[in-house]
């Protein structure tokens, strides 16, 4: 299960974010960015986190995971579509030429502090 792996480095780089002078505020919400291509499951990167999280400054702290869907243009056409299904042709020219242009994604994009 790499959504260990995920889940601690999310931890480190979310610590290391914090202030100095802020490290003893509680970390509310770890706001992520996941794409539907980063082949990682949004169920078991939460558990694995809740796990990793405990005596670290991310204890107790949730996870808001906006997943990406797969997004492709086509070379041939410049034709842009979401992917649904396991075809990565061009829907209009059908064409094998393309570039994912979103979907890949792991981001963090935020912490939410409490009050």
């Amino acid at each position: 299960m790499h959504e260990m792996g995920i889940a601690i480095q999310i931890i480190d780089i979310a610590s290391a974010s914090i202030p100095d002078n802020m490290k003893d505020i509680r970390i509310e919400k770890v706001n992520l960015r996941i794409g539907k291509l980063s082949a990682v499951v949004p169920a078991s990167l939460t558990f694995c986190f809740e796990i990793a999280a405990k005596d670290t400054p991310l204890a107790g702290a949730k996870l808001n995971i906006e997943e990406i869907p797969v997004k492709a243009r086509c070379r041939k056409c410049d034709n842009e579509w979401m992917i649904t299904d396991p075809v990565f042709n061009c829907v209009k020219c059908d064409s094998g030429d393309i570039d994912i242009i979103s979907g890949r994604e792991l981001d963090i994009v935020s912490l939410e502090t409490a009050e």
